[in-house]
């Protein structure tokens, strides 16, 4: 599968499968509703035969143009009567402009009843002559949707995150404190190091500041590891997991492991007032995370990581 350029390509991949999907149907709807408008139990009627042919959907319901309900709420199994009359004025799906095409599949929010994930079609209903009457409004789960997804690729460009302003504002005013890990980095590192390439740990993330690690193992990626400092420096910790070939399809190669590692030691150690915080690796992805202690985070490609020398660091660090 290609790779997706952008979390936003992906989702509106699958809002034009869904639109697609409804679109015609909904058009039809809205004829047979403008031939019989006014009247409740005859749109009541139509909505109901309707429904059944689309089993993903959770409501059907007509509108007026001041978006007043015109008729009930209509179910899978059921009418909600309740509803009739209902103002969806203020909901999110009546505040976008309905397009040329006169129909609308909403952006996602959380509805009401439920607190779930919901999207709402709307399509224009117009009388014979061609007057705006109202509109046809369709909800569903998210959950529902009979869309085959693809799944969301995170892309591998350098990403900064800024992060708490409230530490970025006191940066100039703390001191780095030696931790537990910082007194004992070289064994760590060593340690880390034999974990990914000998045994599995296919993401780390090592948090200096508090003399912890947590890794994930991809012959058991669905649980994570805690690691505290007395493990973390102690090489018997490696017999506690099984001797596993480093994987062929991982972005980081093998023989980098030990240079990220020794580049992120420098990095906790570069400054007393710009240092590491916390760091991840991820061998599939090829990412490296950066957390320092201005709190500003970098996502980067390894192989740029150790392109870059502490200079460049602590600069990066107080931006």
């Amino acid at each position: 599968m290609a790779p997706l350029q952008s979390l936003k390509d992906s989702i509106s991949k699958q809002r034009e499968a869904i639109s697609q999907m409804l679109h015609l149907a909904l058009e039809d709807v809205a004829i047979r509703c403008g031939k019989v408008w006014g009247d409740r139990e005859a749109l009541n009627q139509i909505l109901e035969a309707t429904i059944k042919e689309l089993p993903y959907v959770k409501f059907m319901y007509v509108l007026d143009t001041d978006a007043i309900q015109k008729s009930d709420n209509i179910t899978q199994t059921k009418r909600i009567e309740a509803d009739y009359g209902r103002d969806r004025s203020q909901r999110p799906y009546m505040r976008q402009a309905v397009p040329s095409t006169e129909f609308l599949l909403s952006e996602a929010y959380i509805s009401l009843r439920a607190r779930r994930p919901s999207l709402t079609a709307i399509q224009i209903v117009r009388s014979e002559q061609g007057k705006a009457l109202g509109f046809v409004g369709v909800d569903f789960d998210l959950r529902n949707l009979p869309i085959r997804y693809d799944i969301y690729e995170e892309p591998s460009a350098w990403r900064q995150v800024k992060g708490d302003p409230a530490i970025r504002g006191t940066v100039f005013h703390q001191t780095r404190t030696d931790s537990p890990l910082d007194l004992a980095i070289q064994d760590v590192t060593g340690v880390m190091e034999e974990l990914i390439t000998e045994n599995g740990v296919f993401q780390a993330l090592i948090h200096f500041s508090s003399s912890r690690a947590t890794i994930w193992l991809y012959n058991d990626p669905y649980r994570y590891r805690l690691l505290d400092v007395e493990a973390l420096t102690d090489p018997d910790i490696c017999l506690a997991y099984p001797t596993l070939t480093y994987p062929s399809d991982a972005v980081i190669p093998k023989k980098k492991i030990r240079a990220i590692l020794d580049t992120l030691a420098e990095l906790r150690l570069m400054d007393d007032m710009f240092y590491l915080r916390s760091s991840s690796i991820n061998i599939f992805n090829g990412i490296v995370s950066l957390t320092f202690s201005c709190d500003g985070s970098h996502y980067i490609p390894y192989d740029e990581f150790l392109d870059k020398n502490i200079s460049f660091w602590i600069g990066a660090a107080t931006k």
